[in-house]
């Protein structure tokens, strides 16, 4: 038996890692965070042979998650990283499951485990310093959304605007508009802020899809390059200010 940890912040990816993990009864799930902090504290408290990371993790990181380890497990990573971040982890013989990844592809992670050795505890911070200066890195360029009965990725940048519904939120692309399990507080956290940027409690714009901003004495409408106009609120003028001249 070997004990499996899983830390990720996004309860869909977890719970596609428990299906496929169900598959292999040698492989005994014994913890799962959401979030880095508590991660750490499950790791040091049970001393687990293989942890599944999530890299984009709002508050703490993945890779800073890696950095505070006392204990050297198998790690796989899943990320939505781009190319560079991949060759990083092949170059230090870390596996990764690239988002969105296949029941196949993790099944060739967890053959990869078996042969594998367990990687020097200095290797894999060297290996988290060296992601963590480039900190252009840390947002997503890939983020998991609804769509029907499935889950599918979308690129970052194809969002033009997000509008919170509740607890989730609506992201509304060029093509359709998709479901985020993610509150928009979350999604503030969790997307690059060189690109978006939150303009009112409620919704959120990519600054690269802006058509045309309206002013007025109190307010801004913005105009998004699919039509839309999106309302800005008083408290949040100065964010626009700061991206106009």
């Amino acid at each position: 038996m070997q004990k499996v940890i899983i830390i990720d912040d996004e309860a869909p990816a977890r719970s596609l890692l428990r299906e496929y993990l169900s598959h292999y009864p040698e492989l005994v799930i014994i913890g799962e965070a959401n979030n880095g902090v508590d991660g750490i504290k499950l790791v040091h408290e049970f001393k687990p042979d293989i942890v599944f990371l999530d890299i984009e993790m709002p508050g703490m990181t993945g890779l800073e998650v890696l950095r505070h380890l006392k204990e050297s497990p198998k790690v796989i990573f899943s990320t939505a990283y781009d190319q560079y971040a991949v060759n990083a982890f092949e170059l230090n013989a870390v596996d990764y499951l690239l988002k969105p990844y296949t029941r196949e592809r993790f099944n060739r992670a967890v053959e990869r485990l078996e042969v594998r050795q367990r990687q020097p505890l200095d290797s894999l911070h060297a290996l988290a310093e060296s992601l963590l200066k480039q900190e252009r890195q840390i947002y997503p360029a890939r983020i998991l959304v609804s769509s029907g009965q499935k889950l599918i990725a979308i690129p970052t940048a194809s969002i033009i605007w997000i509008n919170a519904d509740g607890d989730y939120s609506n992201m509304v692309t060029d093509k359709q508009t998709y479901l985020s399990n993610f509150g928009i507080g979350q999604l503030e956290e969790k997307l690059d802020p060189e690109l978006f940027i939150r303009v009112h409690r409620s919704s959120m714009i990519n600054i690269s899809k802006v058509q045309e901003i309206f002013k007025y004495p109190a307010s801004y409408d913005i105009r998004m390059i699919n039509g839309d106009v999106v309302r800005v609120s008083r408290s949040y003028l100065d964010k626009i200010r700061d991206i106009t001249f």
